[in-house]
């Protein structure tokens, strides 16, 4: 079943719905399968959908898009006002993430009554949360393309180097060897700056008997992967070994007993039980990990605050971490697909702590 028709087929579910209107970038793309970054809406009715794009994508669109009927922009919400009047619509369900200026330029405008839906969002976030066969193909081969990148860049790191010049010669590698493009800023940093999670390179050089954490991913095809690897530059302490060890310990415990049915907070405590159990409670302050797919971030997580069923089919990553403030910190990152009985790991390239 088609996107489109699969989306009005679940909105129709729940009460009153009539029409939806959808501008997100990722949803747009999700749907249409066509990236229309700044441009474009999506008008769906319980009997058709539309999408709405100027002139600078209609040509591809009409060329590409054959599950809407595609409409060139002119006065855009004068056009989705006579698309909703066309159907009968009275009440028309828009994104929560649509700004406070698009929702008033719409109640202006058009003659429906907009209503901001969760539910909207909800149905939009489920369906991408269960990965296709065809999905699963280009995120495996975005991880592909990661994992070269890691094993590329243990060839050049070294004390001396530049963070920043570190992490443009990995951004290059996985751009001249397939990626359209970063999920992400890529992280990478040493020494006690890896205590910052989601630290920035800068042009401090890596020195001997730093870790090295590099937090990176490759897009391939419109869709994200994600990896995270520390490793020890020339040597590493007792202390540095037992971190290290503990972190990765944690990330066992949850790919090993990770299984459809439970939820993310009961996936998020199998990881978090053994970084408190080792003494390191209050070092580990982020989820354990995060769906994704178009975005980098996706619903649901692994996540002490989130109640979700983990389904067959989603793909989400498993993240533990310990960080020291001031001295050091280690995460170790991972992808996953959840299966019948349990995860299959996406991610290959080695954990054991690689001292270069």
């Amino acid at each position: 079943m088609e996107r489109f028709e699969k989306f009005t087929q679940l909105a129709a579910r729940t009460d009153g719905f009539e029409a939806a209107i959808i501008t997100s970038e990722a949803n747009k793309y999700y749907l249409s399968g066509i990236r229309t970054p700044e441009a474009g809406t999506a008008v769906i009715t319980k009997d058709c959908a539309y999408f709405i794009v100027d002139s600078r994508y209609i040509e591809v669109v009409e060329n590409s898009v054959k599950t809407a009927k595609v409409i060139l922009q002119g006065k855009l919400y004068s056009q989705i006002d006579e698309i909703l009047k066309k159907h009968g619509v009275k009440t028309v369900r828009v994104e929560n993430s649509l700004t406070l200026g698009e929702y008033s330029a719409l109640e202006k405008t058009i003659g429906a009554k907009v209503v901001t839906d969760f539910p909207l969002t909800d149905i939009l976030a489920q369906m991408r949360a269960v990965k296709d066969d065809a999905e699963l193909a280009l995120i495996k081969t975005a991880q592909e393309i990661t994992e070269a990148g890691f094993d590329f860049i243990c060839t050049r790191l070294a004390p001396g180097k530049k963070e920043s010049d570190m992490a443009l010669e990995l951004e290059y590698f996985m751009r001249k060897n397939g990626a359209d493009g970063l999920s992400f800023p890529t992280i990478l940093i040493s020494g006690a700056k890896t205590s910052m999670p989601h630290g920035v390179p800068s042009d401090k050089t890596i020195e001997k008997g730093d870790f090295v954490t590099m937090d990176y991913r490759a897009a391939y095809g419109g869709y994200c992967t994600d990896m995270t690897r520390t490793v020890a530059i020339a040597c590493a302490t007792d202390e540095m070994r037992r971190v290290y060890d503990t972190v990765l310990k944690a990330q066992t415990a949850a790919l090993e007993n990770a299984k459809p049915g439970m939820t993310g907070a009961q996936i998020d405590k199998l990881a978090r039980d053994v970084i408190y159990g080792a003494g390191y409670e209050g070092y580990f302050g982020h989820s354990l990990g995060h769906s994704y797919g178009i975005e980098i971030h996706e619903k649901p997580y692994f996540s002490p605050n989130d109640a979700s069923v983990i389904k067959e089919g989603m793909l989400i990553t498993v993240e533990p971490g310990i960080y020291l403030p001031g001295k050091f910190g280690v995460r170790i990152e991972d992808t996953i697909r959840m299966c019948e009985n349990g995860c299959e790991n996406l991610t290959h390239s080695p954990k054991n702590l690689i001292i270069l």
